[in-house]
């Protein structure tokens, strides 16, 4: 398991900001965004559709494209960042509608403010979903800001029902992806190891209890 630096800073959230962080601060659908990052890895972003690189769907194209199949509205219906905020991070699950939690930072006068959002006005999110700071966070304050919004590994502990025999078939229900924290993926794809491996000691010394019972 590599190491990943949970002191992580980033330089800033704001601007000026490369044309890919802005875009993906900026683009609200899950599948847009995944496409723009595509097209920035294999170095094509020059062939980015104009309408893809838009914040928002017009209401007509949201209709249209949530007909073909439900998931490609996920993020979509996330209200719209105001004109100082960006989007710094998100957690994106493999739902039926492809639902979204957005975490956003907006620049204060002193302080950044942060405000994690999801695409039901809050009814998923139990827990703190604001705060402020100085300075950017550290991915490890990023990701105790994001786990005490329930807003990570919570849902996915949720979303595992009690008798699931092999958790390694949730693996892709939660991705996490950021602009500014590039670990911030392999991040909770360690979680997600660390939980099955868990539930896998917790199940051998389950079958050790029993034998033992069985044969007192």
């Amino acid at each position: 398991m590599s190491a990943i630096d949970l002191n992580f800073r980033p330089a800033g959230y704001f601007w000026p900001l490369s044309l890919a962080s802005h875009l993906l601060g900026t683009v609200k659908g899950v599948v847009r965004q995944n496409h723009i990052r595509t097209l920035i890895e294999e170095n094509r972003l020059d062939e980015l559709e104009n309408w893809l690189a838009h914040e928002s769907l017009s209401d007509e194209v949201r209709k249209s494209t949530g007909r073909v199949h439900p998931i490609l509205m996920g993020g979509e219906y996330l209200p719209n960042l105001h004109k100082v905020e960006v989007e710094i991070a998100r957690i994106s699950l493999e739902s039926v509608t492809g639902d979204v939690i957005s975490v956003r930072a907006a620049r204060g006068k002193r302080r950044i403010r942060y405000h994690i959002i999801d695409e039901y006005d809050g009814e998923t999110l139990n827990g703190v979903t604001r705060r402020t700071s100085t300075r950017p966070l550290t991915l490890g304050q990023l990701e105790r800001f994001i786990e005490g919004s329930s807003g990570g590994m919570n849902i996915v502990r949720r979303n595992i029902p009690d008798d699931a025999a092999d958790l390694k078939k949730y693996e892709g229900f939660l991705r996490a992806t950021s602009p500014f924290y590039p670990d911030l993926t392999t991040l909770y794809q360690q979680r997600f190891d660390e939980l099955v491996e868990a539930e896998h000691i917790g199940s051998e010394e389950d079958c050790v209890e029993r034998e033992g019972t069985e044969h007192a």
